[in-house]
Formats: C-alpha cells, structure tokens, sequence
C-alpha cells in the first residue's frame, strides 16, 4: 500500500438547506487500484462520488489530489487535476439519437481541439477493445443492456483517464448480470491500469475485484481498509450494509457469504459438532477468462452460478457448508467426515459431477455460442482437518491437491 493518496477527504462536510448529508468525512483513494465504496441506498455515495470529480464543493473541510488541496489549486491547476476523470452514470447516459461511435467520441469533440482523422483513431481503437465494432454505427436502442453499459465505458475511457468514477454501475440488473458488468469494469481497470471508485448498495462480488473497502453509513466513513479487514470489522453498519450484499450473494451462487461460512464454522467448534476431523473441498473454474472473451461476461457469471448450485446441491443436504472464496473458486466444508467417508462422497460428487454437472454448466454458460473456442477446467482439492488447526493451513493444503475433475472443451462454431 502507497503511503501518499491519490485522493484525500479531510473533514468533508455537505449540506442542502437543513439536510446535512456528509458529516466530516475523512478518506483515502490510491492510484491503480480498485476502491469500492459501499453504503445503503440514498446514504449519499453518489454525493460523495460528484465531490471528487468536482461536480459538487464541500460546505467544510477540504478535498486533495496528489497531497495539495483542490481550493488552493490555479484555475489551470484544478482543471489539469480533474480533467483526467471521467464519470460512467448509473443509466449509463448515452444520447439516443446518436451512434455508438458518435457517443463515444463526444468528449473528444467537446473538451478538446484533437484534428478529425486523431478523434476517429481514438474512438476506433476504443471500440475495438472493448469489442463494439460491429455495434458501432447502431443507435442506443437496439444495443443489449450489456452493449450499452461498455459503449458507456468506451465513452468514459476514450480520454485516457487516469480516474474512472462509476455510479451504482449494476442499478436495476438482475444478479448474474450486476456480476457480469462488475467482471467487466475489473477486466478494463487491469487493461488500461486507470484508477477506479465504485459506489454500491448492492454488489454480492465487490469482495473480489476491490483492493480497498470504504463503508458510508449515518453521513460519514466508518471503515476503511481491505476486505479481509472488513471480514474482522465490528460496527452496526454490517447488519445493515453486509446482510443486503450477503443476500444477493446467495442469491448469484446458492451459497453463504464468506462471513456467514465463517459464522457457521465457528459456531460448529464451539459446538463440538465438527467432530474429531473434518474435511475441506476447494473447487476452482480454470478458464474463465477464456469464457469472457469468447461468450462474454453474462456466460462466465452463468456458469459460475451453475456451479455453485450444483455444489450446494450435493453437499447442502449432507451437512455441507459452501462459500466463494474469489472469482473462480468456491470451499465446501464437511463436518464430522473421516478421511474414508469423505474420500466416498468425493467419488460420487465426482461421477454426478461428469453424468450431469458439466452438461449442466454448459447449457447454462453457452447456450447458443458464436465463434471461438471455449475450454473451462473444473478442479477439486481435498484435505482433512481437525479442531487444533488453523482452517486457513486446511483450505490452502486442499487447495495444492486439486487435480481436474472435469472439462468442458466446445467449438463455439456452429
């Protein structure tokens, strides 16, 4: 971690009239990464969000950029510091009566003095890498959800901006979708290395792509730090703020969250009802990204959807407990198994796995495919537990087990 933020709030303060809705908020962002800040809907993340791209002044306090405080910036200075931004709205904001190519090169147009023939070698440079070429000369309307939301992208990084700033990016999407869009944002931050700030009240995955967590609640930032911290962070804001993205994750995989694995693990040592061992199932997706670039994030969030049901609905009914523990991987605990019964029950997972779980996966994440090749590598790791060790050393020896267990190999061409 950088010591010296990109962006700093020190004592930000923001009122309308008598409504006071930031109290002396205090914050870091640093450059590179993926900050996410989460909070309930209308506890004044957007209006956080416009105080750093300059849309809105705090009443008090004061707001940096690289260490020197935005107020005491030259005209040129400030424009220079928030004139690398770029702002993606919650309803993505494109003009319906304008083309994809025209959406996109229109901050171009209106910000900057570039010749013609250098605004279309941007905009088409844009467009090819965020896979639009064919949507390029198409009007808003007859682009799916999912187009819409990377023409708004392509917009949004089509003046190289070091700071993307996104508003509720997965508002009123189903929740694959809410994942298949976050998967998106994930993989263009690592493509072009910009910095990036979400505001969420309801992203069941923003533990996975955030490097850093900032929870907004009662007018002010409560927390801050990475997810493992959080995991560990003890405030009333978790009742409210956690339960709700721990609900969308059960409903995204079937599965508990992470904390609520942790919960149930914890409550089974004090309970005794782990028996004398356990066991620890790690299962990972290998080829997602394969997934992505030939059938789309929608596909890869569906199958692993798939697969976390498929893995509750084995388990689930034997006493087994499951979280996702990243992107592709998910951890199942059995209590009370042996190494004999668990070598048993992995055996059958695994031949129901290849009669039906793979022909299940597949219906669900390819469907009609265009063209391409999809490979996806399901492995699974085993390892024994028992109550004087760590469960973390027990997932991490799991997890240097894992052989193949089955693969999905399709010719998308049809």
């Amino acid at each position: 971690m950088m010591d010296n933020p990109l962006i700093e709030f020190r004592d930000v303060t923001k009122r309308f009239g008598s409504l006071t809705v930031l109290e002396k908020v205090n914050l870091k962002i640093y450059e590179g990464e993926v900050t996410t800040i989460i909070g309930l809907s209308g506890g004044g993340k957007s209006v956080l969000l416009k105080h750093i791209i300059g849309l809105l002044q705090p009443d008090e306090g004061s707001i940096l950029f690289r260490g020197q405080p935005l107020d005491q910036m030259s005209k040129k200075e400030r424009y220079a510091a928030l004139g690398r931004m770029s702002y993606m709205f919650q309803d993505n904001a494109l003009f319906d009566s304008m083309t994809v190519y025209d959406n996109i090169a229109l901050p171009l147009r209106e910000t900057t003095r570039l010749k013609k023939a250098e605004i279309d070698r941007r905009v088409r440079a844009r467009i090819e890498q965020t896979e639009l070429i064919d949507a390029m000369y198409k009007y808003p309307s007859e682009l799916s959800g999912g187009m819409q939301k990377r023409a708004a992208l392509a917009r949004a990084l089509v003046i190289d901006p070091q700071i993307v700033l996104f508003d509720e990016p997965t508002s009123g999407q189903d929740p694959v979708r809410k994942n298949a869009i976050l998967s998106m944002i994930a993989q263009y931050q690592r493509k072009f290395g910009f910095t990036a700030v979400l505001v969420s009240h309801e992203i069941p995955d923003v533990y996975f792509i955030s490097n850093r967590i900032l929870a907004l609640y009662n007018r002010t930032i409560v927390f801050q730090g990475t997810v493992e911290e959080l995991e560990d962070f003890d405030h009333p804001f978790k009742d409210e703020v956690i339960r709700s993205l721990e609900g969308l994750q059960q409903e995204l995989t079937g599965l508990r969250s992470k904390r609520q694995f942790k919960i149930q693990y914890h409550a089974s040592m004090k309970g005794g009802a782990l028996g004398e061992s356990f066991t620890i199932i790690i299962f990972t997706l290998e080829g997602l990204d394969s997934v992505i670039s030939n059938l789309g994030h929608d596909a890869a969030q569906k199958a692993i959807h798939s697969t976390g049901l498929f893995i509750d609905k084995h388990f689930g009914p034997i006493g087994g407990f499951s979280t996702r523990v990243n992107a592709q991987q998910f951890v199942t605990m059995l209590p009370y198994s042996d190494q004999t019964e668990a070598d048993a029950l992995m055996v059958d997972f695994i031949n129901e796995f290849q009669e039906e779980g793979i022909r299940g996966i597949q219906g669900e994440a390819v469907g009609k495919m265009g063209d391409g090749c999809v490979e996806l590598v399901v492995l699974a790791g085993m390892a024994q537990g028992n109550l004087l060790e760590k469960i973390e050393s027990v997932i991490e020896c799991a997890r240097d087990r894992q052989k193949e267990i089955g693969r999905i190999t399709c010719d998308t061409q049809e």
